[in-house]
């Protein structure tokens, strides 16, 4: 065409025109598909539903939950109670999405139903939904136990009659933590949102599959199962929850304490102890974590909890390792902090993530190098790699630090490959410290990236906010030879992020090598973790073990300071204790499930973790807790409505900058516009190519 044609150009700017508006609108479209049903631009004022309308949350059964704790020694066991009340006049199914901590040994659900008590029974997953969507069809009162991930759940609840209440009961195995001379015990109460990454797929088929506010993609295929509907400014009679612990360690305790909640300790008997929430019942929105010490003149050396079972002897053991004292001043380090400011750390969060790097940046000493890189819907570093710690550059971070906002996505993924890159070889110990509050779906991906990039680097990792992603927390962790740690409130900055660079600055306990005897000698000990990972100051070892005859003895050694170490124990006097085969089970399908991230095949890690679950009653991603009530209950003639539970908003999220208009946090509902956009320009280019 004749550059001289103006009518030609003006052809060819106008199919051009049309061509890329019309892509940009179908984008626009598929964006508020893909969006929470839900406008959330405005001022965040009263009741608001992100994912569901307010007319099914009128139909949802309404929720509470009363939690049980019972701890004994390092050992507590759990029950969670769901009530699930049907307010309505028509018979409903309800389905909840909830958390339990990822390392939880989840192995018994009950339903009472009518009067009737329905003890639930393991079955492979897949069988398990069939007998479940079966007993629905036939008006059966039934409930069926999920895992979506290692700290997600679903109880799935058919047949809720009108006017009536349906408990679930479910139990779990955990054991207490024990660091710096101190116990706690950590209860999630709440899925947040999470990013989902990647391009929508097609869901076939109905059910549950999609009810969750984002659909399943490419990145992350079970989007829809752990993205529950959000409520947001609810008061307090929404999803309430109730917790009482008995602590029964035998010894005087001290400082009990919860750090986040209310609570009131009263003594039952001597070394006897009960924690309840003062006031009764709390909004089931932030983490319910309990604290505690022993007098000083019992704190423990090492303890030991045995079990016989299924013809198997099972023990755990917690071992503390030497008191090292910090390493000296003038070894040097590269500090690389990375920090989440998506927008789910909006609010308190993003407030307690500013302390802690200010903090950590006081900690700096001549000689050391260091970095921030900050991650939301996109990436930024304050230099292009590691600088030395001098005083320009100590102000320049600090100015950065305090002109962090918190808006967008939570692209974690290329912020993790950039804090791990390590391509200027410093010399230096390489440590990278990672805050953020783990709202992310697409977990398996970040681990499998720390486990091949992490070189000669230890990673850190901090969890800021109410209710942190426990589970990215500790693998992340666990892959990067480093440890994790929890930030809930400002206040706790100093002395958390204290401890970390303690932590941070002395020996660690490397190459440790554990041998066991037992009392047949010569048989094979199966360890649980296989391999014992690196341990910090204030750590315990805890190892569970399984033989065929009794544990006697066991030898543990390592290197510190590059020097050999080695300890003795002879096992003898342990505490018996029921379900310590659980922890040893839940922990090798922790140790299988770990292989998939270094390309063990798929196929042979199923057939693995089945046999462990199915052997030892527990749930896991191939396996599913079901219990059916035998009596049809429904009439035939009554329909079924079916609807998802909605879940509080994390205490401090906001839920305007989580969701937003455009989701930020939830959704890649703003690369559709940015592509829409881009389509303008690429059909401008394609017409005037061909021209």
């Amino acid at each position: 065409m004749p550059r001289s044609d103006p009518f030609g150009w003006l052809a060819l700017m106008g199919r051009a025109v049309v061509g890329g508006v019309a892509t940009a609108v179908l984008l626009v479209i598929l964006t508020l598909l893909f969006a929470p049903r839900a406008t959330a631009s405005e001022p965040e004022v009263g009741l608001r539903l992100y994912g569901i309308t307010g007319e099914a949350l009128g139909q949802a059964p309404q929720l509470r939950t009363d939690v049980s704790i019972k701890v004994t020694g390092l050992l507590a066991r759990v029950r969670v109670e769901q009530h699930f009340s049907n307010p309505g006049d028509t018979w409903v199914e309800g389905v909840y999405v909830f958390p339990l901590p990822d390392d939880a040994a989840v192995d018994r659900l009950r339903m009472r139903y009518g009067g009737r008590l329905i003890e639930g029974e393991i079955q492979e997953r897949a069988a398990a939904r069939k007998t479940y969507e079966q007993a629905r069809t036939r008006g059966q009162g039934a409930s069926l136990l999920d895992q979506q991930r290692a700290n997600i759940f679903t109880t799935s609840l058919a047949n809720i009659p009108p006017g009536e209440t349906v408990r679930v009961e479910i139990e779990y195995q955990q054991h207490v933590r024990w660091l710096g001379g101190e116990f706690s015990l950590r209860f999630p109460a709440v899925v947040g949102p999470r990013f989902i990454p990647g391009m929508p797929m097609k869901t076939e088929g109905g059910g549950f599959d999609v009810r969750g506010w984002s659909l399943d993609t490419g990145q992350v295929p079970d989007a829809s199962r752990i993205t529950p509907p959000v409520v947001a400014n609810a008061g307090p009679g929404f999803n309430p929850l109730t917790i009482q612990a008995d602590l029964d360690m035998g010894l005087e305790l001290v400082d009990i304490a919860s750090p986040y909640h209310p609570v009131e300790t009263f003594e039952r008997l001597p070394g006897s102890y009960r924690v309840t929430l003062t006031g009764g019942s709390v909004p089931a929105e932030r983490d319910f974590v309990l604290q505690w010490r022993v007098a000083p003149r019992d704190q423990p050396a090492a303890a030991l909890f045995t079990e016989v079972w299924a013809e198997h002897h099972y023990g755990m053991l917690m071992l503390m390792p030497p008191g090292a004292e910090a390493a000296p001043e003038s070894i040097a380090r590269e500090l690389i902090l990375v920090v989440d400011t998506s927008g789910s750390m909006h609010g308190d969060s993003i407030s307690q993530a500013r302390a802690a790097l200010l903090r950590s940046l006081r900690q700096l000493r001549p000689g050391d190098r260091f970095n921030i890189i900050q991650f939301n819907s996109g990436l930024d570093a304050l230099f292009d790699h590691a600088m030395p710690a001098d005083h320009e550059r100590l102000q320049q971070a600090r100015d950065y630090v305090r002109g962090l906002r918190a808006d967008g996505g939570t692209e974690m993924l290329p912020a993790m490959r950039r804090a791990l890159d390590d391509d200027y070889r410093s010399g230096l110990l390489r440590q990278v410290v990672f805050l953020t509050d783990g709202a992310v779906g697409n977990e398996q991906a970040l681990f499998a990236v720390v486990n091949r990039d992490i070189g000669d680097s230890r990673l850190f990792t901090v969890g800021i906010g109410s209710a942190p992603n426990a589970l990215f927390m500790r693998r992340a962790a666990k892959f990067g030879r480093g440890s994790f740690t929890y930030i809930g409130g400002t206040d706790e900055v100093e002395e958390k992020i204290g401890a970390l660079f303690q932590q941070l600055s002395a020996p660690v306990l490397t190459d440790v090598q554990v041998r066991w005897e037992t009392a047949a000698g010569g048989e094979t000990v199966e360890q649980a973790p296989e391999r014992v990972p690196d341990l910090y100051v204030g750590e315990p070892l805890v190892l569970v073990a399984r033989a065929g005859s009794a544990l006697t003895r066991v030898r543990v050694s390592g290197r510190l300071s590059g020097r050999r170490w080695e300890h003795t124990v002879a096992l003898h006097g342990g505490a018996d204790a029921g379900g310590v085969h659980a922890l040893w089970a839940r922990r090798r399908i922790e140790d299988w499930m770990a292989r998939l991230v270094i390309g063990e095949a798929a196929d042979h890690v199923r057939d693995n973790v089945l046999l462990l679950a199915l052997e030892h009653q527990l749930v896991s991603r191939y396996t599913s807790l079901v219990a059916v009530d035998r009596t049809p209950a429904r009439p035939e003639t009554a329909e079924l409505e079916s609807a998802a539970l909605a879940t509080r908003l994390p205490a401090g999220w906001s839920g305007v900058k989580v969701f937003g208009r455009l989701p930020g946090t939830a959704t890649p509902a703003p690369l559709f516009l940015l592509l829409g956009l881009c389509s303008l320009v690429l059909a401008w280019l394609t017409a005037r190519r061909r021209a």
